[in-house]
This record gives C-alpha cells, sequence and structure tokens, in this order.
C-alpha cells in the first residue's frame, strides 16, 4: 500500500494502474483409473482452455488515503471441471468458480486503504496492480479495507505467488493448507492492519467466511463467522531473503469429519460433510515460508514453503489439503542473454489428515475431491516452466506438470498435464 505523495498527483482522478489478458491450454492425459467417483480427475483425459480479462484502477483521496476498484471476467475452465485433486493445475480457473459462476464481468477488489508514516525516510513505489506510485514511508502503520484478496497480503512469495506469471498449480502459488477465507472465486470482505518497522513487517487482517465450502455468498455478521490471519515477516532489504511465519483460524458453518462418518455409520448411507454443518465450528494451523534470491538482482533464487491445519472439520475455502510443503527454484535468463526469460522447476507434496482421509475412503466427497473410496497416498507434484519475453509486455509459457496419487489416491494415475500460456500486461 502505498503513499502517493508526489507533487504532480492530482487527487480524486482515476488513474488506470494496470490491465491484462491471461490465455491457458491444458492437455491432461489419461491416467490408470480402476474406479473413478462423482469428482474424480477425468481418467480418460481432458483439453480445457481459459481466458481472464482485468483492469486495475487507483483513486488517491489524500496523500496518506486511496481508493482501489478491480475489475475482472473469466471465461472457460479447467480440465476435469477443476475436480480430482488438491493441487489443481490452473490457479485462474479460482476466478470462474470452477465453472459454477457467469461469465460477465464482476468487481474483483473494491477497498480504500490509509497509511500513517512513522518515520521520515521513503522509498519511492512505482505503479502497479492495486498499487498507486509515489512516495511510501519506510516505517508506517497501514489499513486496508473493503473487498479484497487475502493472499495478496499473506503467504507472498517473489518466486512462487501468480499464476499468471509464474507456476499455475494451486500447490505452487499459494500453501494449499493455509485454508484462507474466500468466496468461489477467492475473494472476500475485511480489513488488514500492517505494521511495517525496520526488516519486520507484522500484519493481522480479519474477514468474511463463505456461507458453505467453496460457496459464492459470504456469511454475516462477522463476528459469526470470520476467517483471522497473523503474519510476521522478516526481510532485512527487498533485495535480501524473507522470512515468513503466518498463523490463522476461520470460524464458520462448517461440519466435522468424524461427525459425518458416525451418522453415515448409523444410518447405513454414505457420509455427507455438508449435513453435519453446524455455526461455531473452528479450524486454525499454521504455514512458513521462505525466498532466497542467489543471482540476477534477485531474478534467480529459491523458495521454499510448508503448512498445517488441525483438518478436523471440512476443508472450506481454498483446497482440500491439510498438510503441504513445496521447494523450488527460479532462473533468470541472463547466463543465455534473454534477462526477461525465466525458468523454473517446483515440487510439492499435500496431505491429509486420518479424519480427513478416513471420510474419503468411505466414499464421502468433498468439493474438489471424491472417488468413491481410497487407497491413501500423499499427492505429490511437480512442476516445470519456461517463462518467454516476447516483448515488455507480452509473455509465453510452456509447462509440464506430473502428480502422482492424484486426490490421495495411490489407485489411480499418474497424471501429465502439459500447458501453455499466454500472458499480455499493460
Amino acid at each position: 500500500m502505498s503513499d502517493a505523495s508526489a507533487d504532480d498527483v492530482t487527487y480524486f482522478v482515476p488513474q488506470l494502474l494496470g490491465a491484462q489478458y491471461t490465455f491457458i491450454t491444458q492437455i491432461q492425459n489419461s491416467l490408470h483409473s480402476p474406479y473413478s467417483g462423482p469428482l474424480s480427475l477425468n481418467p480418460r483425459g481432458d483439453h480445457a482452455r481459459s481466458h481472464t480479462f482485468g483492469a486495475y484502477f487507483g483513486v488517491p483521496m489524500t496523500s496518506r488515503f486511496a481508493a482501489y476498484l478491480d475489475v475482472e471476467m473469466f471465461r472457460g475452465e479447467a480440465v476435469s471441471h477443476s475436480t480430482g485433486l488438491a493441487g489443481l493445475t490452473n490457479g485462474d480457473v479460482i476466478r470462474g468458480g470452477g465453472g459454477t459462476l457467469g461469465r460477465g464481468a464482476y468487481v474483483a477488489r473494491a477497498f480504500l486503504t490509509y497509511d500513517i508514516p512513522l518515520g521520515d525516510k521513503t522509498t519511492k513505489v512505482k505503479r502497479k496492480m492495486d498499487q498507486l506510485p509515489g512516495d511510501q514511508a519506510d516505517d508506517r502503520l497501514s489499513f486496508k479495507l473493503g473487498l479484497m484478496a487475502v493472499n495478496d497480503d499473506f503467504d507472498q512469495s517473489r518466486y512462487g505467488n501468480s499464476t499468471r506469471t509464474q507456476f499455475m498449480n494451486w500447490s505452487l502459488f499459494n500453501s494449499p493448507a493455509w485454508d484462507f477465507a474466500a468466496d468461489t472465486r477467492g475473494y472476500t470482505v475485511g480489513g488488514l492492519v500492517t505494521y511495517v518497522t525496520g526488516p519486520w513487517t507484522w500484519r493481522y487482517g480479519v474477514y468474511q467466511m463463505p456461507t458453505q465450502a467453496n460457496g459464492p455468498n459470504l456469511e454475516g455478521p462477522i463476528g459469526r463467522a470470520n476467517g483471522q490471519n497473523a503474519q510476521v515477516t522478516w526481510q532485512h532489504d527487498p533485495k535480501s531473503a524473507s522470512v515468513w511465519l503466518l498463523a490463522f483460524q476461520n470460524k464458520a458453518r462448517m461440519g466435522i469429519y468424524d461427525d459425518a462418518l458416525l451418522r453415515a455409520e448409523e444410518t447405513g448411507s454414505v457420509p455427507n460433510i455438508r449435513a453435519d454443518d453446524q455455526n461455531g465450528r473452528y479450524k486454525y494451523g499454521a504455514a512458513a515460508g521462505i525466498d532466497v534470491p542467489l543471482a540476477d538482482d534477485g531474478d534467480t533464487g529459491l523458495f521454499g514453503r510448508v503448512a498445517w491445519n488441525d483438518g478436523k472439520t471440512e476443508s472450506f475455502a481454498f483446497t482440500e489439503a491439510d498438510r503441504s510443503a513445496s521447494m523450488g527454484v527460479q532462473l533468470a535468463g541472463t547466463e543465455w542473454d534473454r534477462p526477461k526469460d525465466r525458468v523454473a522447476i517446483a515440487f510439492a507434496v499435500n496431505g491429509l489428515s486420518p479424519e480427513h482421509r478416513n471420510y474419503l475412503a468411505a466414499g464421502g466427497s468433498g468439493f474438489t475431491l471424491g472417488d468413491g473410496r481410497l487407497n491413501y497416498s500423499t499427492e505429490q507434484i511437480g512442476e516445470a516452466y519456461y517463462d518467454l519475453a516476447v516483448t515488455s509486455f507480452a509473455f509465453v509459457t510452456a509447462d509440464i506438470q506430473l502428480i502422482h496419487n492424484p486426490g490421495y489416491n495411490r489407485d489411480r494415475g499418474p497424471a501429465r498435464v502439459v500447458g501453455l500460456r499466454v500472458h499480455l500486461e499493460y
């Protein structure tokens, strides 16, 4: 969040901060599948395309106060209709709601920011999405309120953060076991406080939860259902290594896996976690991450994440994972005279709690998983891509993903997905 205080700023005049278009096409191979359920990865293979469009605006109200508005549109779908995996292969489909929402333009973000400088030292910040250009106080207290994406501010990695320019798999742009508050498109309403002092950044945010797992509507009032997140980050300077630790707690109308299983045993039916939903249920967990720049002004570097949640209540907002770990490396093309190109490779492992795996093994379904039964093993994902900078505003990416034990089921797979991405940005 910036303090746009340059002398030439015209207040109350909207500024176009950025625009983008991203096209992704992916082909999934056929896979070994002795059985499948209502939410299995398609055993016959699949081919899907997606398109996202976005325009991002900012309005400087005063030297400290600003308003932002983002408008986006999604068309298309993901392979297997965004089911059968915790680490889904196309991160952009989160904006389409997995094919359950309309295809017209929608407001993605609409929020206000207010910065209080806590010192005289400032740094020039450039225009970019959700950031007005100007002078930003190095030490500051900042406030953010409105419609936003929680993962814009938490669990941020320089090398694994954007599905439109970096890794596409859900397991690599955030920690999958961090079940952050969001509606079906990935947005929510809430507030954030950020305190920056020296190398330390402290954040706390509270946000509305959806009314049901992966649902399009948000629960209110916020006291009845909310997601709370707290994170501390240490980074000596913008080009040095960074380390962060995040803790979260969700309160919502959620089901408990063991209760759903018990009810199914008593009635002789298939367990249904949604039928056990009750207000006032809690889920809690933690995540940690590290970025290590190595060369090329930080464009070459390593990253890693780990996360855990208690796994007793249903996965509710992001994806179905209760434990996760990932690590990867990004190389800039400087060594082969292509400094704007990027080549990267990463690996991720996702796991389930005993309660969650027992529920799926008994035939239960979540919102992305449901093979009808389960021979449990961790879901293991590898992704590699080459991002070619055609011009300063156009990028073409070749991508491949290999997934062992899709949906945590060693009876199925492996799955291979090859993809091509075209990204245009202003």
